[in-house]
């Protein structure tokens, strides 16, 4: 008796039999059906792959009932890797983008000192003054050009005067020809507004622009501007506004930069008339400075 209540080993009596055999029956099903799910999976496989063997076009339909399959459009959203090379360049080109900006804009310290100088050279009060270095500088740098030059070009011109105007039709801060560049002020308001400031600094920087990149280089596109394209002097015109850059640049560059009082800031005419006659073909000057 004693033996049987200290037995550490299972006891396999008659009554516990029935549920052993139960538990193995109900296991060796299990086994055989999912042996035979394996076994149907392993067929279909085979024969989906026969029949992509057979007809290829089916391979994408196949493809759908794919977990991993995802869509060509999502696929094309994704975009394509890009070469240490090319973000270098792009990197290069905005980096001189930026500088050159930065040089057409000047820093605040410099576009100060510009007006300050300009507003006692010219006997302009310093809001004025400082209004149209502003927007100097701002045409300057949608049109790349030297906010200097442009600059240089209206103190010659008119003497910081803005309603300057000469007999010939010159008028404005830049002495623009109305007449002549009509299109040119359809974008601010027609020639009406050749006398605004903002709209004369704008036709006239443009107009500039067109000549210097015509003529190669600033000093040849001085002489067009001036109208002397086909003479063979423009009458020192282009060395006034080139010792007027020389200075500004010296007076953004922070240097000390005396402020000549004598300078006559009212606009002159010349006589140059507006129809030069070459080669019995009349040829109408775009542009008569007032000098």
């Amino acid at each position: 008796m004693f033996d049987h209540l200290f037995n550490s080993e299972p006891s396999y009596s008659e009554y516990n039999l029935p549920l052993h055999v139960v538990t193995s029956a109900r296991r060796n099903t299990a086994l055989t059906v999912l042996h035979h799910t394996m076994m149907a999976l392993g067929l279909a496989a085979i024969a989906a792959l026969g029949i992509m063997f057979i007809k290829p076009e089916l391979n994408d339909q196949f493809q759908t009932f794919s977990p991993f399959y995802k869509e060509e459009a999502d696929v094309a959203d994704v975009p394509a890797p890009v070469s240490l090379a090319t973000i270098a360049t792009d990197t290069a080109a905005t980096h001189e983008a930026t500088l050159e900006e930065a040089n057409l804009l000047g820093s605040a310290r410099q576009q100060q000192s510009v007006t300050n100088w300009l507003a006692k050279r010219y006997h302009v009060s310093n809001d004025a003054t400082n209004m149209l270095v502003s927007e100097a500088y701002l045409t300057a740098k949608e049109i790349k050009l030297d906010p200097l030059l442009i600059l240089s070009v209206i103190a010659i011109e008119s003497g910081f005067n803005p309603f300057a105007e000469s007999p010939v039709g010159a008028q404005g801060l830049m002495q623009v020809m109305s007449k002549v560049h009509q299109e040119k002020f359809d974008d601010v308001g027609g020639v009406k507004a050749a006398l605004n400031p903002v709209a004369n600094i704008r036709v006239g920087a443009q107009i500039l622009k067109e000549y210097v990149t015509r003529g190669g280089s600033i000093e040849a596109g001085l002489k067009l501007y001036v109208g002397a394209a086909i003479s063979d002097s423009d009458g020192g015109y282009g060395n006034r506004v080139m010792a007027e850059y020389n200075r500004l640049k010296d007076v953004a560059n922070g240097k000390s930069v005396p402020t000549i009082t004598t300078v006559n800031s009212t606009a002159t005419t010349t006589t140059k008339p507006d129809l030069i006659k070459v080669s019995d073909k009349h040829i109408e000057a775009e542009h008569i400075a007032a000098i």
